[in-house]
């Protein structure tokens, strides 16, 4: 069974492996669950998704896979042969309880039993239930409507809502758009590590080697800490149709504020000119030109430019195309004298991306940094870093 259900997963993008598999069989084999499908929806889970943008496609998975099953009852009658069951039954019995079992007419007579009072007590349960609505407890008013645990009826007669119908997740999935903390996992993707610092790391593997050659006496060896040393040029479209997306941007900006030590930012409106500025209350004051930033950080820098490229594309290819001022040369051109300089630049786009062909301004910056650019999602921003970091 687990099986077909571990090849549904990898047929609906779940990436799971052998090692998520045994894990969940050893779970089973240790009897975390029994019997019961929404534990068993947990604790697969719990073995087989190691990401949580990963839930909605496992829910929809799960959802297929066990598709009409309300519980997992059914599904062993007609897996486990009886006389098995009967056989483990027995053996957790004390010697006691079984001369109990046959003093009331065998095992068979003690089943019956069970089902005869199984069966009186769903009688009564109906009976009970025949004045409400489904999912209400009778005629009292104090009850009706009230819901349980996760926000399922409690009504007699009402089942439990598979949760993993509800798909609580499904906002998570690496299409959509992102908040902080599943930003910085993505940014964690661009990361170039490299030990610098004064050394205050136990270095355990030299501490066993060194005492080892020492005779067994004790040698502490410290290491410097290992650290992300990737730079970072992180340019930001601000004001006019950015408008939309200044909470996206905000989170954006502080998570690579946090994942990234050398991180150099500066804003742009529309598309890059002669300068850009680094205080947006000071834009027209305190302005830095865009050649000096060139000469001033090396080409081992990353370049990421954040912005929806929604313009007129004569801002773009010519000359006094800005709309705030008059720009000597086409932003084109400066675009260019950065893919001059640095290896490794992309363009980071807020809008969805299935309307960027709308846009003839988004194909020309899309043009203009090689073709990299990039959706503000999960996504997007991982498949962004990905490039970078090569």
């Amino acid at each position: 069974m687990l099986i077909n259900f571990f090849l549904t997963l990898r047929r609906y993008k779940v990436p799971v492996t052998i090692r998520e598999l045994l894990d969940l069989l050893e779970a089973l084999k240790q009897n975390v669950v029994y019997a019961n499908v929404d534990d068993f929806y947990l604790i697969s889970r719990t073995c087989m998704v190691k990401d949580e943008k990963h839930y909605d496609k496992f829910d929809r998975a799960f959802a297929a896979y066990f598709k009409g099953l309300d519980d997992l009852h059914g599904m062993l009658e007609s897996m486990i042969p009886d006389e098995w069951l009967r056989r483990e039954f027995e053996q957790s019995l004390s010697a006691e309880e079984l001369s109990k079992i046959d003093s009331l007419g065998g095992l068979e007579k003690l089943i019956e039993a069970f089902k005869d009072a199984k069966e009186a007590a769903e009688k009564q349960a109906a009976k009970e239930g025949k004045n409400g609505e489904e999912g209400d407890e009778g005629d009292d008013p104090n009850q009706q409507g009230k819901k349980g645990p996760g926000g399922q009826g409690q009504g007699k007669k009402k089942k439990a809502k598979k949760v993993w119908n509800d798909r609580q997740y499904k906002n998570l999935d690496d299409s959509v758009e992102l908040g902080t903390r599943n930003i910085k996992m993505a940014l964690r993707r661009l990361r170039k590590f490299a030990r610098t610092g004064k050394d205050e790391e136990l270095d355990i593997d030299t501490t066993i080697r060194s005492t080892a050659h020492n005779g067994g006496m004790l040698d502490i060896q410290m290491r410097a800490e290992r650290k992300n040393t990737v730079k970072v040029l992180l340019f930001l479209d601000i004001g006019g149709s950015m408008d939309a997306h200044v909470k996206t941007c905000e989170e954006l900006f502080s998570a690579s504020r946090t994942e990234f030590k050398h991180l150099e930012s500066f804003y742009f409106h529309n598309f890059i000119y002669e300068s850009v500025w680094k205080d947006n209350r000071r834009r027209m004051n305190e302005r830095l030109p865009t050649l000096e930033i060139l000469n001033k950080y090396s080409s081992d820098y990353k370049v990421v430019f954040v912005g929806d490229a929604t313009m007129a594309p004569y801002e773009i290819t010519h000359a006094g195309g800005s709309v705030e001022h008059w720009n000597e040369e086409p932003g084109a051109a400066w675009m260019e004298r950065f893919s001059q300089i640095y290896d490794r630049m992309i363009w980071v786009n807020p809008t969805p991306q299935e309307t960027w062909e709308y846009s003839a301004s988004v194909s020309m910056a899309r043009d203009l940094v090689g073709g990299h650019m990039y959706p503000l999602t999960i996504r997007g921003l991982e498949d962004g870093m990905s490039f970078l970091s090569k």
